[in-house]
């Protein structure tokens, strides 16, 4: 005798909702120990990867400090993925370092498009894009000083956010 089933879940804003809560609780933690990014611009955050996240448009999104061109730590990288019916941890936010030095960086974020984002037109985009609390412009991906190292996964509705927090060189 065999036994099959199968389970259909829709990724919902529900779902996107949990997902960016986290993101903006590490970015609430990150305030706390370097009095960065401002709440208003937590909750943009927020609400940009709420909707990235909803629409499956989300590649990759970087938060964190940026001294001359170069990202530094602390700053996290969050990579979208679809678990294509698998099952993930979801992770508890937070585990951000202090005492890392920011002396002379800013604050910076950086998004990359998932290849959704790719195949819509142009008055898709534009659509989209109207939805969005702030516009970015286009850059360069910025280097690195140090090393990536995943550490936390956000799940939710069959699509996770792995974390990875950047490691400085010392």
């Amino acid at each position: 005798m065999t036994y099959s089933y199968s389970v259909t879940e829709s990724f919902t804003r529900t779902h996107a909702k949990h997902i960016a809560a986290k993101v903006a609780t590490d970015l609430k933690r990150m305030q706390r120990f370097y009095g960065e990014p401002a709440d208003d611009r937590i909750a943009d955050y927020e609400a940009e990867a709420i909707e990235f996240l909803k629409e499956g448009f989300l590649g990759s999104v970087t938060y964190g400090f940026r001294r001359n061109g170069i990202l530094i730590a602390p700053t996290l990288r969050y990579t979208a993925r679809d678990l294509a019916g698998a099952s993930a941890v979801d992770d508890d936010p937070g585990r951000i370092r202090p005492g890392e030095d920011i002396s002379g960086a800013s604050f910076y974020s950086y998004l990359i498009c998932s290849p959704a984002w790719d195949r819509l037109t142009e008055r898709e985009k534009e659509a989209f894009s109207s939805r969005l609390p702030f516009q970015r412009s286009g850059a360069p991906e910025p280097g690195i000083n140090g090393s990536w190292s995943g550490d936390l996964i956000y799940s939710a509705g069959g699509r996770a956010l792995n974390r990875a927090s950047l490691r400085s060189y010392r």
